[in-house]
């Protein structure tokens, strides 16, 4: 009887789906899950610590010291000339502008480089970084201005005007 199919089967036994294993159900489930939750953790990272503090004066002057934050920038330039940002401009790597998770697109900010003194203020017209760890992403101008190119990434202080 060589060929034929038992015929005694188990309750529990499931004809096999030719092209895919059990598992792979699973494991897809389980990575869009995951995709999911570091897609909104990434999207998120510093939305509660940015807004803590923020607060606009009634007299209409420049934003208090309540928001100066300590954190890492990074830039970006020649991969994304030319490409759209998030507030819809073309990005010019050349010009003052910055990319952050959670200030107000068109908004701007001073950037100072604490490890030489150097300042300069750039308008956030981008969203990022999406690296852990940094809280800004400056166009190649500004970080020039800042001198941190050579090295990519320096510690700053992030001052909204």
């Amino acid at each position: 009887m060589k060929g034929q199919q038992p015929l005694i089967r188990s309750v529990f036994a499931r004809p096999e789906k030719p092209g895919r294993s059990r598992g792979a159900g699973f494991v897809w489930v389980a990575g869009l899950a995951l995709t999911a939750y570091l897609g909104t953790a990434v999207a998120s990272a510093n939305r509660e610590r940015a807004w803590e503090n923020f607060s606009l004066p009634e007299d209409g002057a420049a934003v208090s010291d309540s928001f100066r934050t300590v954190g890492r920038a990074s830039w970006y330039g020649p991969r994304f000339d030319g490409k759209m940002t998030a507030n819809g401009e073309t990005f010019d790597m050349h010009a003052m502008t910055a990319a952050h998770r959670s200030l107000p697109l068109g908004s701007r900010v001073l950037v100072r480089n604490l490890d030489n003194g150097r300042g300069v203020v750039v308008k956030i017209n981008d969203r990022g970084p999406y690296i852990h760890g940094r809280d800004i992403d400056l166009s190649y101008g500004a970080a020039h201005e800042l001198r941190m190119v050579p090295n990519g990434l320096a510690r700053v202080e992030i001052t909204p005007l």
